[in-house]
């Protein structure tokens, strides 16, 4: 067996740094400091969404509802059974905010990017770096609804403390296939294609009753939707109702954190590093 010659590693070398400089800080640092002037408000409004819709929906028609029954068999008070969902929603609408609007402003009017690249950064630093603010503010508005769901004793089982990685899981899937989404958007009536896709799956996925009302073809179509794993696996945290499944749900996450990310990088390489 023969050691490569520098020719051949040399330029092996060269791809990878081009690909990665190992300074994805630097993009968090840019984006922390741009939301800090200039996006804080939008950011704070965006957590008092679910906390409405769990103050009007869980407490107070909860009290007609009274409790309901989880997908493993367990009674639950209304409330108890919304705000999980609610919670998978808060870390959705965080991550998918910043990995799409954001991302598509920066991307086709600010020119940012471009900016970027033409320094020492790859795509993925850029890439990794946009995620993870996005992750970041989905992470955000899941604790501080955590904070809330405690106040008001929505939190069934010690296992709730695992409900925060979860959140995060479920940013990150979010967060990562928003901005892989997004690098392929040049219109703004593109990019709403976006809200009209949310909006059906925050209503249908198990958010506010029980999957069994549906006949059993939408079941599974409302299955196939990665808010719904999202829904299932807090809310099985929360209530202290663990099964199997949630190794399911997991595994949907992390394949769609593997695609976000691999198509996020490989589009920026093929828009900027022609």
């Amino acid at each position: 067996m023969t050691a490569a010659s520098p020719t051949t590693s040399a330029p092996l070398t060269r791809q990878r740094s081009a690909l990665y400089a190992g300074n994805t800080g630097a993009v968090i640092h840019r984006g922390l400091l741009a939301t800090r002037s200039t996006n804080y408000l939008v950011v704070l409004s965006g957590f008092f969404e679910p906390v409405f819709y769990l103050l009007s929906l869980g407490i107070g028609f909860g009290a007609l509802v009274g409790t309901v029954q989880t997908s493993t068999g367990q009674e639950v008070p209304y409330a108890a059974f919304i705000a999980p969902a609610l919670l998978a929603v808060s870390a959705m609408n965080g991550a998918v905010y910043d990995s799409t609007w954001n991302v598509f402003f920066k991307l086709n009017y600010s020119k940012l990017y471009q900016g970027m690249l033409t320094t020492s950064l790859g795509p993925l630093d850029v890439a990794l770096g946009e995620i993870l603010l996005a992750l970041l503010r989905g992470a955000m508005y899941a604790v501080g609804f955590m904070v809330v769901m405690q106040l008001f004793g929505l939190n069934l089982a010690w296992t709730a403390l695992l409900a925060l990685p979860a959140v995060l899981l479920i940013a990150f899937g979010f967060a990562s296939l928003g901005m892989a989404i997004t690098s392929y958007m040049k219109t703004f009536q593109q990019i709403e294609w976006v809200t009209f896709i949310m909006l059906p799956m925050f209503l249908f996925s198990a958010t506010f009753y029980p999957i069994t009302v549906y006949p059993e073809p939408i079941q599974w179509l409302i299955q196939a939707l990665p808010l719904w794993h999202g829904v299932e696996l807090v809310r099985g945290l929360t209530t202290g109702a663990l099964s199997g499944m949630m190794l399911v749900h997991v595994g949907y996450y992390l394949v769609m954190i593997a695609i976000g990310i691999v198509f996020t990088t490989n589009r920026l390489r093929a828009l900027f590093l022609k």
